[in-house]
């Protein structure tokens, strides 16, 4: 409505008729000045200049399993751009458990866990899930995005404070946005300015500090030590997203809380399935009391579709998997250390990371598309991170390892991506 109301300059021009509510008006000259949705969406025509150039970086068609290689366009290609870092994507076992999942239960629940939704195989998935994060219960949701979306507005009230990182997954920045809490945010790891946004709140206020354990596009970790002890001082609540974190740190993969010895000091502790668990959903852990209120007022968890049961299957499978067999994350972190020592010998910028996840930073967003572009031709595929997934000064190409990547991969794509590098004068 302000949109086209801003375009008036007078009544008597426009014909407007104060007789028709919210300003409307009697049938004119107007017609021509109003855009439609369809005109405003028309305009948006971005992607098509990059695929006008060949350069255009997204849905990318797999045709068969994701592992280190898939297949695409009926050729081979190394896999840098998956999330799947223990490499179940594919396994057997994790299949096997979804087809028969999808037997007993059949294709979907038909409704949402608060009604009809809830199977036995939820309820076990929570109560395991639970203990391996080392809380007293556990809810699991549809999709990871939905939980933080979800989970944060269900938390806090108006006169309560949610203080972000300010790279935060864009799930905890729509959470932060359905909120009627008062959104404050801290510069990205800068613990000072995280103590200056918790001195701006009131100290009798519910306090919230949500941050990413693992940063899902730089690879470093949240400053969590310092971060409890500033939630002491100032009486506040934390909650860790472990995406990136399960599967890859802590104790059999536990998570960031775990690695640092403070799951016990995290007040919730928040997770997906489509990473190292190789299925589709995610969850939030707390204690009992504060999962009962979720329980019941998240609105995500009580009007959404419960999880498959292949899905809820595959990932209960591959939680299985992950604890027995020890030398998945070792393989991880081997493939990794040896990874980053390649890449930094090699001249890339690579920034903090301290995980699978290692950027490769092009500080252009056409030479990054071009990167990934290039990559792909030559057999490697990369993912491109531009604004708003980051300042537009730091674009980057996103490195993302698996338990089983060979050192034999690695070096393939370090010469690939190296030779591409240097002929666009990234590294000299």
């Amino acid at each position: 409505m302000l949109g086209w109301l801003c375009c008036l300059r007078s009544k008597k021009e426009y014909q407007l008729n104060d007789n028709f509510p919210y300003g409307q008006y009697a049938i004119g000259s107007i017609v021509k000045y109003m855009e439609t949705l369809h005109e405003r969406l028309a305009k948006y025509v971005l992607p098509q200049q990059y695929m006008e150039q060949d350069l255009y970086p997204y849905f990318r068609e797999i045709e068969g399993k994701q592992g280190t290689e898939v297949e695409m366009g009926g050729h081979k290609v190394l896999m840098f751009g998956s999330n799947a870092y223990t490499g179940l994507t594919g396994d057997d076992r994790v299949i096997e458990a979804g087809v028969q999942a999808l037997r007993k239960y059949g294709s979907g629940c038909a409704g949402s866990r608060f009604l009809n939704g809830t199977l036995d195989i939820h309820v076990q998935l929570e109560k395991e899930l639970a203990a391996f994060v080392g809380k007293d219960e556990a809810l699991s949701f549809s999709t990871g995005f939905t939980v933080n979306s979800g989970v944060i507005p269900a938390l806090l009230g108006k006169d309560d404070y949610i203080i972000c990182d300010d790279r935060d997954h864009a799930s905890i920045i729509d959470g932060r946005r359905l909120s009627f809490a008062h959104a404050l945010r801290y510069k990205h790891n800068d613990m000072a300015d995280l103590e200056r946004q918790l001195r701006r709140c009131r100290p009798d206020a519910v306090k919230l500090i949500v941050v990413d354990g693992v940063f899902s596009m730089e690879g470093d970790l949240a400053k969590l030590p310092e971060i409890i002890e500033l939630k002491h001082k100032y009486g506040a609540t934390v909650m860790v997203d472990e995406a990136h974190g399960l599967g890859v740190f802590g104790r059999d993969g536990r998570g960031v809380c775990d690695h640092f010895g403070l799951t016990d000091e995290v007040d919730l502790i928040m997770g997906t399935f489509s990473k190292s668990l190789a299925s589709i959903g995610g969850f939030i852990a707390a204690d009992k009391t504060i999962v009962n209120w979720l329980r019941h007022n998240v609105r995500t968890y009580i009007f959404s579709a419960s999880n498959t049961p292949a899905a809820t299957a595959a990932a209960l499978e591959a939680l299985h998997i992950i604890q027995e067999e020890k030398w998945r994350i070792e393989n991880l972190w081997k493939i990794t250390r040896y990874a980053l020592r390649r890449f930094k010998e090699a001249g890339f910028e690579i920034g903090d990371s301290e995980s699978p996840i290692i950027p490769l930073y092009v500080r252009d967003v056409e030479k990054t598309f071009v990167v990934t572009k290039r990559a792909f031709d030559e057999g490697v595929f990369i993912n491109p991170v531009i604004p708003p997934a980051c300042a537009p000064q730091d674009t980057l190409v996103r490195v993302a390892l698996m338990a089983t990547h060979t050192e034999e991969q690695i070096d393939r794509a370090v010469a690939i991506l190296l030779k591409i590098f240097k002929e666009l004068e990234i590294i000299r």
